[in-house]
């Protein structure tokens, strides 16, 4: 009897269609990832709900103000939206907030950089860490207690650098100083600048401590010094990082409030001496006046409010452009 003996092959599985694959790909082929997938989809979707909202709110009640605005919102040096007519503008708010935050940003950010090089690159282990523990703390410390300091501290302690400046550099005219309480933009740029160094510092270490290990001994082994390894390997790989810092950096000195208001005497003038009260900033102005204003005055500092947010806007954007013309050095931040 003869026994035939078949071999059944079975067929190849056909590869995924292209909604499978999509299926797969977004992770909806289980229950808890089809429920994960719905809620981080929906609180991305809150989010842009939420600055629609803001906007909208802000857009409606600046527009109530304006509207009765009997001089120029944006060029007018007035602020006095309860008078009869109201007149009131940002051109002073908007010379201050931008003045003091560049000076802030052009302290903060060189040093940022340095601590986070020396910390990553240079220092002791035990001593990087001490340092970076410092930085963490300065991080952690009320916008109220640094304003306390400032007015305190700081403050009478300007008067050297004031003489010193106007002395030498008086001038020029931007340095000029006529001898009063040394509470001007430049005192608030310094006091930003500290402010806003630990967060450059952290963000700017961490980026740096993501550079390959083997960029740096390749340019090692080519015979680069410790600063050409930095400047052709860590520099470049955290560019983009570095420009990321900066702007969560700016973000906080454009928006802060109470040290600032404990530090500046505005005169709701433009002077062209940066060591002279005068100016003021958007936030300043809302936290010093909000409460005794009328709604008329209300619905003014929320049409300054406004402005406030579009720059804020603007500037993240103008960091999102930077950062994606320089793919190439995102790295970890891609």
């Amino acid at each position: 009897m003869d026994i035939t003996t078949q071999n059944h092959t079975a067929p190849p599985a056909l590869p995924p269609d292209g909604a499978e694959r999509k299926r797969a790909a977004r992770g909806a082929t289980r229950p808890g990832d089809r429920i994960f997938l719905g809620l981080s989809r929906g609180s991305g979707i809150l989010v842009l709900v939420i600055m629609a909202a803001i906007a909208a709110f802000l857009t409606y009640r600046a527009s109530l103000a304006i509207s009765k605005d009997e001089a120029n919102f944006l060029t007018s040096f007035e602020w006095n939206p309860s008078g009869i007519p109201p007149e009131f503008g940002i051109a002073v708010l908007a010379f201050g907030t931008i003045v003091s935050s560049v000076i802030a940003m052009a302290i903060a950010v060189p040093i940022s950089v340095g601590i986070a090089l020396f910390i990553t690159h240079y220092a002791p282990r035990r001593l990087g860490g001490a340092i970076a523990y410092v930085i963490d703390l300065l991080a952690a410390v009320p916008s109220i207690v640094y304003g306390l300091w400032g007015a305190l501290f700081l403050v009478p302690h300007m008067d050297g650098l004031f003489g010193w400046l106007d002395d030498y550099l008086g001038w020029t005219g931007i340095f000029e100083w006529g001898g009063g309480a040394p509470r001007s933009l430049l005192t608030v740029g310094v006091l930003l600048a500290i402010m806003i160094l630990p967060i450059i510092t952290n963000v700017s270490r961490e980026v740096f401590r993501q550079v390959p290990r083997m960029h740096e001994e390749a340019a090692l082994a080519l015979g680069a010094t410790r600063w050409e390894v930095i400047r052709m390997s860590v520099l470049p790989f955290g560019r983009s990082g570095v420009i990321s810092a900066s702007m969560l950096g700016l973000g906080r000195a454009l928006g802060e409030t109470m040290a600032v208001a404990m530090v500046l005497s505005p005169t709701f003038d433009i002077s062209a001496s940066l060591l002279d009260p005068g100016g003021g900033t958007f936030a300043q102005n809302i936290a010093s006046k909000f409460n005794e204003a009328t709604v008329m005055g209300r619905d003014a500092l929320i049409a300054s409010g406004l402005v406030l947010f579009v720059i804020t806007l603007l500037v993240n954007g103008a960091a999102r452009l930077i950062i994606a013309r320089r793919k190439e050095y995102s790295g970890a931040n891609a």
